[in-house]
């Protein structure tokens, strides 16, 4: 890979010893816990299962999160593209897969023109996906019994573009004057109505009959990453019954879990939480990514966070989880902030995304607060089945920070997101006791991000040979040059 800059910080790769991390650690004041030594076999923490209250076992802590890849048909459906990274799920070890893909619940809440769909017409797709990750999975384990399969359900918001990949077509509840400035939204660009947005609960209760009626095990009512579900949690400033207070700004969560509970009896469902969301950052003129506020200004749009919209308080993220808790909803993923304004926050890196900014922190500090948040919510509520992200950063030491944070009781699950686009088969590596293949490791070059933000498919480029391979590669490396 070309590099344009010399990174600031440390390579991980570099870090060879436990010693070396230690000290760097210390160096760079990076409070991260990590065991030096694995506990193997069955008493290993990554074997630990868990079994729901409804009875259903989850046969160890080691989670795939969902990793949309842009390549679906234009209809919503799943491509060979597609197909092949949830085979990778089902052979990955891990028993919780964790909604797998985000999955739009009408055409117009599509993130690009490719995004999957569910949808009555495509009904028949989904069956043969989950049937697709069974059987794949009890090819390789002998048995899927202990294996839980999700289904994500989302629509993109503010970040819709359902028809073109260079066209936004936001969907908004509230004017944002950082955001609608950064994705060029006018100030008087139309909010969701009331109605609208009653229509899309009926919408969301739709694709989880289907999703249940195709076999999946739960489905995510997404709440994360700058998305319309997350966008509710910050709609202080939306009049009617969908902003302002905690309820209203609750609402849209609570009619979909009672519409589900009516139409799909049964059905598990989780919810996948941006539990604390900082203020946009932008290019600094050193190339540093910077808080996008003048000097004392407040910023009101940070759930999880005060007005300085960098520090944590996780008093409305605990006032969710009550709430979640109160539904009878256990599983909980936990993730920060949002990709598109704030990258290094929720997707930790050395190499910035194309339409990002240089790491203003040590990338090592974004894992060990995402850690941290998922740890003081599960201290909060013990009953929660919380799944941690943020893992992927790590690289040669996720599974001593894994190990660390499971044998701890800091999450119950360990989620690995980029991770598996190069390395699949890392979670049955750590489960097995098995070395760490170092050439498999993804190193946060970011193109899988940085290819979607320009039009292409997501996948690991510099390491899996199906991208590396692709006419898209080529393309990407065009885009890099050029940026």
């Amino acid at each position: 890979m070309a590099e344009k800059f010399k990174p600031k910080y440390t390579r991980v790769a570099q870090l060879k010893t436990a010693q070396d991390l230690r000290n760097y650690l210390s160096t760079s004041n990076v409070t991260l816990d990590f065991d030096d030594e694995l506990i193997t076999g069955e008493a290993s923490p990554f074997k630990k299962n868990i079994t729901l209250k409804s009875g259903k076992k989850i046969g160890n802590a080691l989670s795939i999160l969902p990793m949309e890849g842009w390549d679906g048909t234009a209809d919503g459906r799943p491509s060979e593209f597609t197909k092949r990274r949830w085979e990778n799920f089902a052979i990955s070890g891990a028993k919780l897969l964790w909604g797998c893909e985000a999955v739009a619940v009408t055409h117009e809440g599509r993130a690009n023109p490719r995004q999957l769909v569910m949808n009555e017409a495509n009904f028949s797709e989904y069956e043969n996906l989950y049937k697709l990750v069974i059987d794949k999975h009890t090819e390789k384990f002998g048995s899927a019994d202990d294996l839980l399969v999700g289904l994500q359900l989302t629509h993109s918001g503010r970040f819709c573009k359902p028809n073109d990949n260079t066209k936004f077509e936001s969907k908004i509840l509230y004017n944002h004057p950082k955001l609608d400035k950064k994705f060029h939204l006018s100030e008087n660009h139309p909010l969701m109505t009331d109605d609208e947005i009653d229509a899309l609960v009926e919408d969301f209760v739709k694709a989880a009959v289907l999703a249940q009626k195709a076999g999946f095990h739960f489905v995510d009512i997404k709440h994360c990453h700058g998305y319309l579900g997350h966008e509710f949690l910050s709609a202080y400033d939306r009049e009617g019954k969908y902003g302002g207070s905690f309820e209203n700004r609750t609402r849209f969560l609570r009619n979909i879990v009672e519409g589900i509970k009516k139409a799909a009896p049964g059905l598990e469902m989780g919810i996948r939480l941006s539990a604390i969301d900082f203020v946009p950052f932008k290019k600094s003129a050193t190339g540093e990514g910077v808080p996008d506020l003048t000097p004392n200004q407040a910023y009101k749009y940070a759930f999880g966070c005060d007005d300085s919209g960098i520090n944590i308080d996780l008093e409305e993220p605990k006032a969710f989880l009550e709430l979640a808790q109160s539904l009878g909803i256990q599983l909980i993923c936990i993730t920060v902030s949002s990709p598109y304004y704030n990258p290094h926050v929720t997707r930790p890196a050395l190499f910035p995304p194309s339409d990002g900014y240089q790491p203003p922190e040590e990338p090592l500090e974004g894992v060990a607060r995402m850690i941290d948040v998922a740890e003081g919510l599960k201290k909060a509520f013990p009953e929660m089945v919380i799944v941690g992200s943020g893992y992927s950063y790590l690289q040669e030491w996720l599974p001593n920070v894994a190990h660390n944070v499971l044998r701890n009781g800091k999450a119950d699950f360990v989620g690995f997101g980029r991770m598996v686009l190069s390395y699949p088969t890392m979670p049955d590596d750590m489960l097995n006791d098995r070395p760490t293949q170092r050439k498999l490791l993804c190193r946060t070059f970011s193109d899988c991000t940085t290819a979607p933000r320009n039009g292409l498919y997501s996948g690991c480029f510099p390491l899996d040979p199906i991208y590396k391979n692709h006419p898209h590669a080529e393309l990407l490396k065009t885009i890099k040059d050029g940026i």
